[in-house]
C-alpha cells in the first residue's frame, strides 16, 4: 500500500494501528475492522478515565466523611458545653457574693469550701474536654475572641486594650465557644 491510498489518521490512531497487518488496512473489510478496533480502544481509554475519576471522587468523599466524623467527635459536646457555662458563671457569682466575714464564720466555712470544690471540679472537667478560658485582661481587643460591650475613657491604657472582663469567654479545642464580653479603653475626650 502506498502513501496515497493510506487513510489520513491522527498520530494516536496511527500508533494504535502499528501492529495491524497491511492487508487489514487496504480500505476494504480490513479498514472497517481497523476503524472499529480504534473506536473500541478509544472507548476503553475513556472508560479507564471514568474509572480513575470515580476512584478519585470516592476517595475525596471518604476523606470528607472521615473529617466530618472526627469533627463530630471532637465538637459533639459544644451545645452542652455552652449550656453548662451559665452554671459555671453562677457558681462564680455565688462565690463572689459571699462576704469575707461569712467566709470566716464556722457555719458557712463548709458551704464556701463545697462551692469552691465544685468550681474546681467543673474547671477540671472543662480541661478534660478541651474547654479553656480565653485570656482577656490587659490584652488588645481581639474580635475573634472578645466582644466589646462598652468603651471606658482611660489615660493609663492604650485605646483598644481590655480593661475589664464582664463575662468570661471560652474556647473548645480551637473553636470559639463563647466570646469574652469586655470593656475596652478609649482615649479620654
Amino acid at each position: 500500500m502506498n502513501d496515497d491510498t493510506k487513510p489520513q489518521e491522527d498520530p494516536a490512531v496511527a500508533e494504535e494501528l502499528k501492529g495491524v497487518p497491511e492487508e487489514f488496512l487496504d480500505g476494504g473489510e480490513g479498514a472497517a475492522q481497523a476503524d472499529e478496533l480504534a473506536l473500541l480502544r478509544d472507548q476503553v481509554e475513556s472508560a479507564k478515565q471514568d474509572v480513575l475519576y470515580a476512584k478519585a471522587e470516592t476517595q475525596n468523599v471518604r476523606r470528607r466523611l472521615e473529617k466530618d466524623i472526627a469533627d463530630a467527635r471532637t465538637y459533639a459536646a459544644t451545645g452542652f458545653a455552652r449550656d453548662i457555662l451559665s452554671v459555671s458563671d453562677n457558681l462564680g457569682r455565688a462565690l463572689d457574693s459571699i462576704p469575707a466575714e461569712l467566709r470566716a464564720d464556722d457555719k458557712f466555712k463548709h458551704l464556701v469550701a463545697g462551692i469552691e470544690a465544685t468550681v474546681r471540679e467543673l474547671d477540671k472537667v472543662f480541661g478534660l474536654h478541651g474547654i479553656s478560658r480565653i485570656a482577656a485582661m490587659g490584652l488588645p481587643l481581639d474580635p475573634n475572641q472578645h466582644q466589646a460591650m462598652l468603651e471606658v475613657p482611660s489615660n493609663d491604657a492604650e485605646p483598644g486594650t481590655v480593661l475589664q472582663e464582664l463575662q468570661a469567654g471560652f474556647m473548645i479545642k480551637d473553636r470559639l465557644l463563647r466570646p469574652a464580653m469586655v470593656a475596652v479603653a478609649k482615649k479620654p475626650e
